[in-house]
């Protein structure tokens, strides 16, 4: 009996202490982060005044924290570096001069969650409908500064629109 207990309580520990340092491992990523001198503009201007989906601040963090120095692909001889980060929300297009400062990004996120501003002009201007899906993109350029839209397509019945809206909640 001894032989067939042993493991099994074995077992239980380690499952129940390996979910234990992945939850862990998610804390510490959302709070460490380490971000160049010349990058952290970037971050100041993407970031909503509402919350973000979690996916998509991860991935605006990995761009602000990206050495290109560090890759092997560096060589003094290139002035641009345009680097892909991807995951299954949306993707980022950044592009880095050779000492590493972020010079412009293109991102698109699919299905975030928007912000009160463009849900409560949408209900204003569209009761009734609803959004079934919605595309966030960002433009960012250090020296132009940022411009976030979202383009929605809502629904109502059989009825399909679909509306761009800026992150103010200004339709264009």
């Amino acid at each position: 009996m001894r032989k067939v207990l042993l493991p099994l309580v074995i077992a239980a520990l380690t499952i129940s202490t390996n979910a234990q340092v992945t939850e862990k491992e998610k804390t510490k990523e959302l709070s460490e982060v380490v971000v160049y001198a010349t990058n952290y503009k970037y971050l100041q201007k993407v970031r909503p005044s509402q919350t973000a989906s979690i996916p998509v601040t991860l991935l605006e963090r990995k761009v602000a924290q990206y050495d290109v120095k560090a890759t092997g692909y560096y060589q003094d001889e290139y002035d641009v570096y345009e680097v892909n980060f991807y995951i299954p929300e949306g993707t980022i297009l950044a592009a880095y001069d050779k000492d590493g400062k972020l010079l412009r990004t293109v991102e698109r996120f699919d299905n975030v969650n928007l912000p009160k501003m463009v849900q409560q002009a949408v209900v204003d201007r569209f009761p009734g409908w609803q959004v079934t899906k919605d595309v966030y993109l960002v433009d960012y350029h250090e020296h132009r500064g940022v411009i976030k839209k979202y383009k929605l397509k809502l629904e109502n019945g059989d009825k399909i629109i679909r509306v761009k809206i800026n992150a103010d909640g200004e339709f264009l």
